[in-house]
């Protein structure tokens, strides 16, 4: 089923209604009614074989048994049921993990296995249901993904816990408020796929990290500067060691032609006859060079470069 760009979304963008980069504390009821969705259309109703009444006991019996309990819901009309109502109500955020988790396990070996019987009974197939449940991760900022048929911490992964989140701890100084501004939108851009934005305010992170720099050490820029100007700063002040000089350029290219070309084909005269695409691989590799490339500059001027 395709994921809808509504209009309380876009509104709620519009007035910087935005979370941090990513939780781990809290999974909001919304995201947790879009997951049974997602379930349910990947389950469909009984069919041949493996049908959706089995798949639901095995994972009502799998977690009674895990945590010691005869049921999850006293009473309950079917294991769906009580599954779902344990999921919408538990206040224990790694036992609504385990449900997600164990549910998906079942969509990505034994729905995938069946799904070419599945076509009169289920409304998607696996692969697009492990491709939406990660699309809701991003998009409620939620610090998970379903991988290699498992939950993972996205703070557990190298780039993020070594990357993403020392840049994000440099960047909450006040002199780097509009760098710290700038890279949380381009990381919310990503999170919604929004690509092309993402990689316009990873320059923008980028550039402005440079111009505070220069502001703290008194070197002359404009405003007008681009990243190519500021670079060119930062080599002449030897903030930036000469055998990096291509790294950076390389950046600077990565972003200015990934967007691409902003203000020339995309600001004030449209895309033409082709949609421009930027595919998120595109934007996370944009999104985690920019974070070491500012780790990399911040880090320098720690080093009393003048």
């Amino acid at each position: 089923m395709p994921i809808y760009e509504l209009f309380s979304k876009r509104q709620k963008r519009l007035r910087g209604e935005v979370s941090d980069v990513f939780t781990y504390d809290n999974i909001p009821a919304p995201f947790r009614v879009q997951v049974i969705h997602i379930i349910r259309d990947a389950f469909g109703k009984d069919r041949y074989q493996s049908n959706a009444s089995d798949l639901y006991e095995f994972i009502h019996q799998a977690l009674c048994r895990e945590y010691g309990f005869f049921t999850l819901k006293q009473y309950a009309k079917s294991n769906e049921e009580a599954i779902f109502d344990y999921f919408l109500n538990c206040e224990d955020i790694e036992q609504v993990l385990d449900v997600i988790e164990l549910s998906f396990k079942m969509i990505n070996t034994i729905v995938r296995k069946d799904e070419y019987q599945l076509h009169s009974t289920c409304k998607i197939s696996a692969n697009d249901a492990i491709k939406e449940l990660n699309h809701r991760f991003k998009e409620h900022g939620i610090g998970f993904q379903f991988e290699s048929n498992e939950l993972i911490r996205l703070d557990s992964t190298f780039l993020h816990s070594e990357i993403i989140k020392p840049t994000l701890t440099l960047l909450s100084g006040k002199m780097y408020k509009g760098a710290n501004d700038e890279f949380l939108k381009a990381h919310e851009h990503y999170r919604h796929g929004r690509n092309k934005e993402c990689l316009n305010d990873c320059l923008k992170a980028f550039e402005s990290v440079m111009k505070a720099i220069c502001n703290k050490y008194k070197w002359e820029y404009t405003e007008k500067d681009t990243a190519k100007k500021l670079i060119e700063i930062c080599f002449l002040k030897e903030l930036i060691p000469n055998y990096l000089q291509s790294q950076f350029t390389g950046l600077r290219s990565l972003l200015e032609s990934g967007i691409p070309t902003l203000r020339n084909r995309l600001g004030g005269h449209g895309q033409g006859e082709d949609k421009i695409k930027v595919e998120d691989y595109i934007a996370g590799y944009a999104l985690n060079m920019t974070a070491s490339n500012i780790f990399f500059l911040m880090s320098a001027t720690k080093k009393g470069k003048k």
